[in-house]
């Protein structure tokens, strides 16, 4: 298949009113603009093609929530003969929220004086290309941050040692989180564990991967792809965050007693410092590791935290225990696709438009995400732009866990 297959471009006219000369600007550029996609298309970007594409919030202006429903677990009955139907139990349907968070691009501008006089050097057409690259590089990479972030602070519970690179010297680790997600209801299909180089290295080292008759394939030795185990599609990615844990210390729960399942637990008025989102705390006398997806301020006033869901796996008897904040770490993230939404579209117009002689859209067939490019000609001056609106979510936090680095 040729480049020009590969990417899929959609033309929207330019202006009334506007020379029909200026139509054809971008057609001009289209090579600079394949040149760019191309070396983008190779950026390590785990999570934008292993998430779900959610399409139903991309009229939302930016920053405008969009509640959608989640659905509570049904209500058990017995089953006792009458000559009357039962009244069905009234339940609550839980909600959440997703947002268009950011509308950002990348733009820059020539002058005929300009492209003159670089064009006497390196070429106006290369340096052009490099700068489209430049863009959709940085675009992609920052989306690819932002659902990286959200993926770990929206998970369930973790996996590994703070500050140790999973993978040192078995993947035992990818039996653990499948157990993690299985045991959280996820489902077996579509599941990834999205890494960072560093994690990828010590897998790429394991011999069973590397030995085409261990392995079953030459993925690994000859291509230097990663094997899915245990049902998981193992990525690598750039944009895998690292999360720098509160400042919380010598915190306990109070005597109430918390049930397996419960998310939200008080303090007593002990201990100092901060428990924030995205920390990974333990129990005295429980080994699962959970995320806090609420934290406190000020753990010594007797607050409140929240775990994600689903909740405890074990539960905290009716005495003061202690809970203790593991060290900061890398985010690696396990997950099923539909846990995880990314929204992304064209940045709004006014009605009727606005000046630009000339706009497409490109969409990376690698990543799935479309970049709108366009065209303003002013006075003795071109400006181009690339940009997007874009937004990212957890929907289903039982189904995502970290495996700590």
């Amino acid at each position: 298949m040729s480049r020009m297959n590969q990417i899929l471009l959609t033309r929207t006219a330019p202006m009334i009113g506007h020379l029909a000369a200026y139509d054809n600007n971008l057609t001009a550029i289209i090579p600079d603009l394949y040149a760019g996609l191309d070396v983008v298309s190779r950026e390590l970007v785990g999570f934008l093609p292993s998430v779900f594409r959610n399409s139903n919030v991309e009229r939302a202006a930016v920053n405008q929530p969009v509640v959608y429903p989640i659905a509570p677990a049904p209500t058990r009955f017995n089953v006792t003969p009458a000559m009357t139907v039962p009244e069905t139990t009234d339940v609550t349907v839980g909600s959440g929220q997703l947002t268009i968070s950011k509308s950002a691009g990348y733009e820059f501008g020539w002058t005929g004086e300009g492209q003159r006089s670089v064009s006497a050097s390196t070429g106006y057409m290369t340096l052009q290309a490099d700068m489209f690259a430049q863009a959709l590089r940085l675009l992609t990479n920052e989306m690819e941050a932002d659902v990286a972030t959200a993926a770990y602070k929206g998970a369930s519970r973790a996996l590994g040692t703070s500050g140790t690179t999973p993978f040192g010297s078995n993947f035992d680790e990818m039996a653990d989180l499948r157990k993690v997600l299985d045991d959280n209801g996820a489902p077996a299909t579509d599941r990834s564990l999205v890494i960072n180089t560093t994690a990828g290295a010590n897998l790429r080292k394991k011999s069973q991967l590397t030995k085409v008759n261990e392995a079953g394939t030459t993925m690994t030795l000859r291509d230097g792809e990663l094997l899915d185990i245990h049902g998981i599609s193992i990525k690598e990615s750039a944009g895998v965050a690292v999360h720098t844990k509160g400042t919380g210390a010598s915190a306990t729960t109070n005597n109430a007693g918390y049930a397996i399942g419960a998310t939200v637990i008080t303090l007593a008025a002990a201990g100092t410092g901060t428990v924030i989102t995205g920390d990974v705390i333990t129990f005295a006398g429980d080994t699962n590791q959970y995320l806090v997806a609420t934290g406190d301020t000020d753990v010594s006033g007797g607050g409140t935290i929240t775990l994600a869901k689903p909740g405890l796996r074990q539960a905290i008897p009716a005495a003061a225990t202690n809970i203790t904040v593991t060290n900061s770490y890398t985010g690696n993230v396990a997950f099923n696709r539909n846990a995880i939404h990314f929204i992304t579209r064209a940045p709004a117009l006014p009605d009727g438009g606005d000046s630009a002689i000339d706009s497409y859209m490109l969409t990376d067939p690698r990543s799935g995400i479309s970049f709108e490019v366009r065209l303003y000609a002013v006075y003795r001056k071109i400006r181009a732009e690339v940009a997007a609106a874009w937004g990212q979510g957890v929907v289903k936090p039982a189904h995502v866990a970290i495996l700590k680095g």
